[in-house]
């Protein structure tokens, strides 16, 4: 018997290749996302801290000047963070298209394994029941040979 043959092994590899170029996509996506978070958590611990220095100095008492720059300072990371935030959400609009276009892909390219794995074990049986038939023709054909022999003899 000849040796096993997927006839969809081209496109097995297409949809293998498909898959790898879109979990790559989704990892940059899914970078970005990270790092865009990052981002907001350091630009919040820096309002946190003009937030704080405003606070010592209101209690101090300080020129207005110098409270008005920080009130200014406040605003501007607040107004930072919100953009970043609408960026982020962007990002994440991206990140969970990209995730279902990667599980479409995988639920594809699944289909042509299990393909494979089916027909890989219909060609195992098959090979099985020809080994089969090739010792139950040789067993046969030593029991002729036997009998035949026997009649010789006679």
């Amino acid at each position: 018997m000849k040796c096993f043959h997927y006839s969809l092994e081209h496109v097995l590899h297409y949809k293998k290749q498909v898959l790898d170029n879109l979990k790559a996509e989704h990892a940059v996506v899914l970078e970005r996302v990270n790092r865009k978070e990052e981002e907001i958590r350091c630009l919040e611990k820096r309002l946190g801290g003009f937030q704080e220095g405003f606070d010592a100095l209101k209690t101090k008492g300080a020129p207005i000047e110098t409270l008005r720059l920080y009130d200014m300072c406040i605003h501007g990371v607040e107004r930072q963070i919100c953009g970043e935030q609408e960026q982020l959400s962007v990002l994440k609009t991206q990140e969970s298209e990209k995730k279902k276009r990667v599980l479409t892909a995988r639920v594809d390219t699944s289909r042509y394994e299990k393909l494979k794995e089916r027909r890989l074990a219909e060609y195992h049986a098959a090979l099985v029941k020809e080994e089969e038939r090739f010792v139950e023709e040789f067993i046969t054909r030593g029991m002729v040979q036997a009998d035949e022999r026997k009649e010789r003899v006679r």
